[in-house]
């Protein structure tokens, strides 16, 4: 076991970057509102904020560009139990507090999802998964022995698999699905003992988490069973039950049905193996890290 770089001065930096205090999910503290002096139009009950360029990359100048401005507004409504609709790396996705179970319940509701189907976790960062910025490196020679250990150290989910692996499938357009642990919201996901962890590679949304300060539960902005979203006029239909839309701008080129798949959804709960729960966008060079890289075997 080796420490690793605390999280918790990022996460002041990046807070203190928007003007926003650093705290944790649910926190009341916050900085002053800005609001930008002429947002978009949007349906009635969602304001429409728009990220400079494509958004995936931050601005040059926060404070000119509405970058700032946007976290802001965001953080505020999350921190108020809202959902707010967000642009990722795959998908335009839906966000609320991983903490906040009214929230939790709202997302179900405007989506019209069976509460069967699970939420993904969004972390801002790898060393987010893992408690009080510490990290295990899994031995696999070794697996009953550090299995216990693992406990103690990941945050919200047993992870038995080496740090490395981590970094070389996230950020990016993957969900890895591990144990849960106890401290995440029992009211997330309730019915399976696992937890999908996402980190998209796409600065707002890291940004996001890092200033909120808590996982965020994040799925697709869409009715369940239509088609994903890709820009923010396709589901336009929800607005009005969204306090908040940021805008950033279309996905990929806005139309290839490669990034409709969403991302690819791994197992890795049981240690030496992987399944693929969705093959997603990233099937091939997911499973080539996970067998050729690190040995795992399919599961099935």
């Amino acid at each position: 076991m080796s420490p690793a770089r605390p999280c918790r001065g990022m996460r002041a930096a990046v807070a203190a970057s928007v003007g926003l205090s650093e705290g944790p999910a649910g926190s009341a503290r916050r900085g002053r509102l800005l609001r930008p002096p002429s947002p978009a139009p949007a349906a009635p009950g969602a304001r429409l904020l728009r990220l400079p360029g494509s958004g995936a990359v931050r601005a040059a100048n926060p404070e000119r560009a509405g970058w700032t401005e946007a976290l802001r507004a965001a953080v505020a409504e999350l921190r108020a139990g809202a959902v707010v609709a967000v642009p990722t790396d795959t998908l335009y996705g839906l966000a609320c507090s991983a903490s906040c179970s009214a929230a939790l319940g709202a997302v179900y509701r405007l989506k019209g999802r069976s509460e069967a189907k699970p939420l993904a976790v969004c972390l801002g960062r790898v060393a987010d998964v893992y408690r009080s910025g510490y990290h295990l490196e899994w031995d696999q020679q070794r697996p009953f022995i550090l299995g216990w250990i693992c406990a103690l150290f990941s945050r919200y989910c047993h992870v038995r698999v080496p740090e490395g692996l981590l970094k070389d499938l996230l950020p990016g357009p993957v969900t890895l699905v591990l144990e849960r642990s106890k401290e995440l919201n029992k009211d997330l996901n309730p019915f399976t003992p696992l937890v999908g962890i996402r980190i998209p590679d796409h600065a707002f949304i890291q940004d996001l988490v890092q200033v909120f300060g808590g996982p965020l539960a994040l799925t697709s902005a869409n009715l369940s069973s239509q088609a994903s979203s890709l820009n923010v006029e396709e589901f336009q239909d929800l607005w009005p039950q969204l306090s908040l839309v940021i805008d950033g701008g279309p996905i990929g080129d806005g139309q290839s049905s490669e990034y409709r798949l969403g991302s690819t959804v791994v197992d890795l709960s049981v240690p030496g193996k992987f399944g693929i729960l969705r093959p997603g966008c990233a099937l091939e060079s997911t499973t080539a890290i996970l067998q050729q890289k690190y040995g795992l075997l399919p599961s099935h």
